[in-house]
């Protein structure tokens, strides 16, 4: 069985990268344990640099912590401004134990301006969400792409498709 760190103990995550897996490489077993660590950036990305950059601190830092692993993986939410609207996107970034990468966005989607403002004046996005939305604890939950797309979107699955495309890699070795 091989063993696969998430960068995280959210369970939307977790189950995120579980599904991917499964379904990029089905032959295989594996098992899957949430960690907590840094990201080494703020705890609101804002720009898209410094989403990918979270991501890949926190599978450095997974990797420090549990280096015996087959796998790490590290999602990492963030905003852009840009011109004057405030886009969300979250990296996945894989790394197995061989030292192969594999790396994907997910779609990205503008916010109402009035999270945007919240997030602006300093509110991290699911703070933000919370108070536009009358909601408690929704990054736990559907987050933002849940909640704005009325849940046709579920942040689960949301992660599924990027992490599957991160890992294309693995389900192509001959090919990367």
């Amino acid at each position: 069985m091989k063993k696969v760190i998430v960068a995280s103990k959210n369970g939307v995550k977790i189950d995120a990268a579980r599904i991917a897996f499964e379904q990029s490489l089905p032959q295989k077993e594996f098992e899957f344990i949430g960690i907590s660590v840094p990201s080494g950036v703020s705890d609101q990305p804002m720009t898209e640099r410094e989403t990918y950059e979270g991501a890949a601190n926190r599978v450095v830092n997974a990797k420090r912590e549990v280096p015996d692993a087959d796998f790490w993986v590290a999602f990492e939410g963030g905003l852009e401004d840009k011109n004057g609207e405030m886009e969300s996107c979250v990296w996945v970034i894989v790394e197995s134990a061989s030292g192969k990468v594999g790396k994907a966005q997910t779609a990205r989607f503008y916010l109402p301006e009035s999270v945007a403002e919240l997030v602006r004046g300093g509110k991290e996005l699911g703070e933000a969400d919370d108070i536009v939305f009358g909601l408690s604890n929704s990054k736990q939950a559907n987050g933002s792409v849940g909640i704005l797309t009325k849940d046709l979107i579920p942040r689960r699955e949301y992660y599924v498709h990027a992490a599957i495309l991160a890992l294309i890699p693995f389900a192509n070795p001959d090919l990367y």
